[in-house]
């Protein structure tokens, strides 16, 4: 491993076949500007789709910019979620407090809107940590006054790592849908950790749909108050986003006994694999059939997807960095499928398991990383010679200032590349970024 990595990040960088094991789950190395985003940043990703909400920033005004538009999170409904409030929290607030105005914060929520919300989800950010306002007993007071459930997600960014956010999240979902836990059992699915980016809940929710699967409940893409509270009554819990929702499908089994199972419908194996698995799992053998058609005949048209576009990837090498571990595998398949090599693999909040898989099925030498920063990205994407980097809005100056192509996967996008209409945009935008004249024109790349 390269001299110039920090001693303290050694343990987290491996190389894949090395069996050695990555070191995960633990805080960002103070000072190596690592790429995670913060608790409250975590939280918010996951209850922000939620389309008829009302999400309360209690805390500086600068907080409240991670809002609804750095998400490509399409509704098919209420249009809530859209705004942002705050109670842009400023010196004397923080000197005597700012309970007071977190209450007129609701108050004004509540009489100035048309229609006003049945749910609000209030966040106390960093600073609310420090000063030790009780947002609890705000929102119990304010519940009781206007009738409607105002649920606190305490996310102070400094209390841990993005991934404590999403747990902090799934306990507010908990909190909302837990006074409905015994109602009838109904036939049919939860789809957990799909935020129905592009629309890609509704090609999924398709699927299912298709095949005789009604979908209950999506948590929480194109997600509604009304849609929430059902979600116990299913019979099965699909977790498409393992690192944000896994820990509300542990809970749920736990104490609704909804069972739950992984998924992905990232590339033509993961799909077809997952919608199986899911019919398998219901036990209707009509259901069953119907699946195995639809994937075999969806399959062989992805199949002539891979075949056209093989011929220009194949050799080529993939770098991958993105958040959740369960994404990053079904990444390596996706590259493998088109005989493509990968040669750097990276997650912000992956886990021991995922890494396990993770080196098992990427190609021997590969560098496996958790929680990299730039440094490290560019490191090793030089030294790998990788054609094309997977990533986020971050990742991207990083690619293009080494002459790299660049694959957006990550919430801004505008096109889906879920489903089987996703393996076509996938191979397509891979194709016009990777092998585009300008690293040519440029003498960067080749």
């Amino acid at each position: 491993m390269a001299a110039s990595i920090l001693e303290e990040r050694k343990s987290s960088i491996i190389l894949s076949g090395a069996k050695k094991g990555v070191s995960c789950e633990k805080e960002s190395v103070s000072g190596s500007v690592s790429q995670r985003a913060c608790v409250f940043c975590g939280a918010r990703v996951v209850l922000n789709p939620i389309t008829d909400a009302c999400h309360i920033v209690h805390g500086p005004i600068g907080c409240a910019s991670y809002t609804w538009d750095i998400r490509g999170s399409l509704t098919s409904g209420g249009e809530a979620y859209r705004n942002s409030y705050s109670t842009d929290l400023r010196e004397t607030d923080i000197v005597f407090g700012g309970e007071k105005k977190l209450k007129a914060a609701i108050d004004e929520l509540m009489e100035s809107e048309q229609k006003p919300p049945k749910l609000i989800f209030v966040y106390a950010t960093c600073i609310v940590g420090v000063i030790g306002d009780d947002v609890e007993a705000v929102c119990r007071e304010s519940q009781k006054k206007w009738g409607i459930r105002v649920i606190p997600v305490k996310a102070p960014g400094f209390s841990g790592t993005k991934s404590q956010g999403y747990k902090l999240a799934c306990d507010a979902i908990m909190d909302y849908i837990s006074p409905f836990a015994r109602q009838p059992a109904s036939f049919g699915i939860n789809i957990l950790g799909d935020y129905n980016l592009a629309g890609e809940m509704w090609i999924v929710k398709g699927y299912f749909e298709k095949i005789g699967i009604p979908v209950i409940s999506t948590i929480t893409g194109d997600a509604s108050s009304e849609s929430l509270i059902k979600a116990p009554s299913a019979s099965l819990n699909v977790v498409q986003c393992a690192g944000s929702a896994s820990y509300l499908a542990q809970r749920m089994e736990a104490e609704m006994g909804v069972p739950w199972l992984k998924a992905s419908f990232y590339g033509a194996q993961d799909i077809s694999s997952s919608i199986v698995r899911v019919a398998d799992a219901l036990k209707d053998a009509a259901i069953c059939e119907k699946a195995r058609a639809f994937t075999a005949y969806e399959s062989e048209r992805a199949r002539s997807v891979i075949d056209k576009y093989k011929p220009r990837f194949e050799g080529k090498k993939a770098a991958i960095f993105v958040g959740g571990g369960f994404k990053a595998i079904s990444l390596i398949r996706q590259f493998k499928e088109f005989g493509m090599k990968i040669v750097l693999v990276g997650t912000q909040t992956g886990k021991r398991d995922e890494y396990d898989v993770i080196e098992s099925i990427a190609d021997d030498g590969a560098v496996v990383l958790d929680d990299a920063n730039p440094a490290e990205l560019e490191q090793f994407m030089a030294e790998k010679g990788a054609d094309i980097l997977v990533g986020g809005v971050k990742e991207r100056p990083l690619a293009y200032k080494l002459g790299v192509a660049f694959l957006d996967h990550n919430h801004e996008r505008k096109h889906p590349l879920a489903g089987y209409i996703g393996i076509e945009n996938f191979a397509s935008e891979v194709n016009l970024s990777m092998n585009s004249p300008v690293w040519h024109h440029l003498g960067m790349h080749c």
